[in-house]
């Protein structure tokens, strides 16, 4: 059963993952502190084939990392848009840790406000 929230939707897998499996979904969300682009798009290259679970999160990593790069560039692009950065990078904050905290637990979480680049 989905439950759905202004912080995202998330559901149970059909197949429960294993504990490494969780372990890089989890990383693909949190490395984005360090590597916002290139950590899920390693993780997702490397993976996708052998695991649908970590996959997942790191598509949904990857295209909510993207839809917020474009995001911030069009708010810095505009003048009052650079007094709303801060807004955006902790919604992200937010966001992230949601989706962290969601795929330690084993869950499919999908981001809002996120662009469906990769799918």
């Amino acid at each position: 059963m989905a439950d759905n929230s202004f912080l995202g939707t998330d559901e149970a897998p059909v197949i429960p993952p294993t504990s490494d499996e969780k372990t890089l979904a989890l990383l693909s969300h949190v490395l984005t502190f360090v590597f916002p682009i290139l950590a899920p798009l390693i993780i997702y290259l490397l993976k996708k084939d052998e695991s649908s679970f970590v996959a997942y999160h790191a598509k949904e990593s990857l295209n909510f990392q993207i839809s917020l790069f474009i995001i911030c560039f069009v708010l810095f692009i505009t003048i009052v848009g650079i007094l709303l950065l801060w807004v955006v990078g902790i919604l992200a904050l937010v966001l992230v840790i949601v989706a962290t905290i969601r795929a330690s637990e084993g869950k499919l979480y999908r981001y809002p406000f996120s662009i469906r680049l990769i799918k």
